[in-house]
């Protein structure tokens, strides 16, 4: 299936491709258009909207696209995913739904990436996926300990 958002991906534009690829659509193809172009686009492409405005797929409220995917796709009985979501939103919004204390880091690192000069939106989420990867272990760690907020704390000084 092909999937369709706006060009130039930040936070959730990127882990939603992770998202959709690892546990929605192994075969997904992603296209990445100007805003102004991508609600003709999909129709012309028969492609599923995802982080567009008024879009199922979409922000709704305080919670972003990649929790919206989650509900979507029945993934939220994966304690690890709803923790990851929470991360992601707090990365993605002004983070006052959770106060995700692990939000600023990968904001952090979501910036760093835009900032690499990788060619083009494609190659910037084929670079991140690792990220995400990454922080999906870390959630999983923290759901086997119990922690299903995440409670990062860091390293002892």
């Amino acid at each position: 299936m092909k999937w369709i958002t706006r060009e130039h991906v930040k936070v959730d534009r990127v882990a939603c491709p992770w998202l959709i690829k690892k546990f929605v659509d192994r075969d997904a193809e992603f296209i990445f258009v100007p805003a102004d172009k991508v609600v003709d686009e999909a129709k012309r492409l028969n492609a599923i909207l995802y982080d567009v405005k008024n879009v199922e797929l979409g922000h709704h409220g305080k919670e972003c696209s990649f929790e919206a995917i989650l509900k979507k796709y029945k993934l939220s009985d994966d304690p690890a995913l709803l923790l990851l979501g929470k991360i992601v939103n707090g990365a993605d919004t002004d983070n006052t739904l959770y106060q995700q204390p692990e939000a600023p880091g990968l904001e952090a690192i979501a910036e760093g990436f835009r900032h690499l000069g990788f060619k083009d939106d494609h190659a910037l989420n084929a670079a991140e996926w690792i990220v995400y990867d990454a922080l999906y272990a870390y959630c999983r760690e923290m759901v086997r300990q119990g922690k299903h907020n995440g409670d990062f704390v860091g390293p002892a000084p």
